[in-house]
């Protein structure tokens, strides 16, 4: 693999230059401004300083990419994101559903099948396939508030929101080359935006449950 290949994925981007996505790179700051709130508010939860951790890393990676924009940097922008994910459902099946260790684990190993069979089923809408990989999560963000509606309504109310929260974040990634033409500067920023507080949200939504449970 080329790690130095260039790539052009982004409507604001117009040539190869570091600062040519100036604006999908400084709303990396969404990410790091959040990551530094809920690392301060999640004193005493090492669940909640990782999740944080990883926040900020998504602002570093992300920022990396729309610089940098070669095939490394898009490396270093994808893996933090997959580590959240990844790392959320583990504390959620651990904490939400009070599963032991090996059983949430074994609930973040089921991630992986549910993806490869959804993420195509996204792959053949026209609206959605751009971003099929990730409109799986709110789904299953979704899933999980509903099924905790009766256990802890409160979380199950938390996730639903961070579901609509990213749902709206994904249309604005998704709408980005389509209005192009008419918003040179297109819409992929508002991705960064809202998605650093959709994660900001579902750190606090985790912590809270952490909190009241104990």
């Amino acid at each position: 693999m080329d790690w130095t290949r260039a790539i052009d994925a982004y409507c604001e981007r117009t040539d190869a230059s570091y600062w040519s996505e100036p604006i999908n790179a400084v709303t990396n700051l969404a990410f790091i401004l959040v990551a530094v709130i809920m690392w301060r508010k999640s004193a005493g939860l090492s669940g909640g300083r990782w999740l944080s951790a990883v926040l900020f890393a998504i602002g570093v990676g992300s920022y990396l990419f729309h610089t940098h924009a070669v095939a490394w940097a898009a490396i270093l922008d994808v893996i933090p994101i997959a580590l959240f994910t990844l790392s959320f459902l583990y504390l959620a099946n651990r904490d939400f559903w009070g599963w032991p260790r090996w059983g949430a684990i074994v609930g973040v190993l089921a991630f992986f099948p549910y993806a490869a069979l959804a993420t195509p089923v996204f792959a053949r809408l026209p609206f959605f396939a751009i971003s099929s990989a990730y409109w799986v999560l709110p789904v299953l963000i979704a899933a999980y508030g509903i099924l905790l509606r009766r256990r802890a309504p409160e979380t199950g109310r938390g996730l639903m929101i961070g579901a609509g929260i990213l749902c709206v974040s994904l249309v604005f990634r998704s709408l980005d080359e389509t209005l192009c033409a008419n918003f040179p500067s297109g819409t992929h920023f508002m991705w960064h935006i809202l998605n650093g507080i959709m994660l900001g949200w579902m750190i606090e939504v985790w912590r809270r449950h952490k909190t009241n449970a104990a």
